[in-house]
């Protein structure tokens, strides 16, 4: 079986995001990256699958090149390689150009991907590759079985989950429990160095948005301490003040 896995570089969940340039650019200095959340649960069962039935895991990232300790990682864990199309991933529809540019004529038994990212959490890269590639999309996938050429898998929805069979290839964007994050040992880091990295060019695509400024969330307001038997007043507030009765 030939997988891709499609990862992103993105920020901490814990780093201090700042902007620059009039709140134009993301300021990056001191910025510790990671794989998305979301890629890491698409990864590592992608890496289960292949070690239980065979095949190859590529990943593959749009980026530039200081996205590539992040592929590395991704090679350590347990890829076999990994391709960079080399361009600022500027909008979702642009970075599902990418990749459905890519695996059109690469044969792929299965493409899988993070629900969404967590530096932007748009959810709709799964969706347009589908969509392009002519493939089923399916997400949040949160259990994924292969028998054959039939994926059996379950994903969250409203109030409850459903259950699904389809056949390959399909498109998957993932979340966890579908597999457990997996920590790269030293021998996958040492072995991570020789795998192949290939760095192709951007295929032409239209970039559907133009970034017009960032803005962070408003802080957060003084805190009202209301007395536990005074009901009528904490109703009062939550109706007229906080609006959310």
């Amino acid at each position: 079986m030939k997988i891709l896995v499609c990862i992103t570089h993105v920020p901490d969940t814990t780093a201090k995001i700042s902007f620059t340039d009039d709140n134009t650019k993301f300021k990056s200095d001191g910025v510790q990256f990671i794989i998305g959340p979301y890629d890491d649960y698409a990864l590592a069962r992608a890496v289960e699958l292949k070690e239980a039935s065979g095949g190859t895991v590529t990943v593959l990232n749009v980026g530039k090149a200081e996205t590539e300790p992040t592929i590395r990682k991704a090679l350590a864990i347990g890829a076999d390689d990994a391709i960079r199309i080399d361009a600022e991933p500027t909008d979702s529809f642009f970075v599902a150009e990418q990749i459905a540019n890519h695996a059109k004529d690469a044969g792929y038994d299965l493409i899988m991907m993070g629900r969404e990212s967590i530096d932007f959490n748009g959810g709709m890269v799964h969706g347009m590759v589908g969509e392009l590639l002519g493939l089923p999309a399916i997400s949040p996938v949160m259990k994924l079985d292969i028998e054959g050429q039939t994926a059996k898998l379950a994903r969250e929805i409203e109030g409850g989950k459903e259950y699904l069979e389809l056949e390959l290839p399909f498109i998957a964007g993932c979340q966890e429990p579908i597999a457990e994050w997996k920590i790269p040992n030293m021998r996958g880091i040492m072995s991570a160095r020789s795998k192949k990295l290939d760095v192709v060019a951007p295929s032409d695509a239209s970039e559907a948005v133009k970034l017009q400024k960032y803005e962070m969330p408003p802080a957060k307001g003084d805190v009202k301490m209301i007395d536990a038997d005074n009901v009528e007043e904490l109703v009062k507030l939550l109706k007229n003040e906080a609006k959310v009765i």
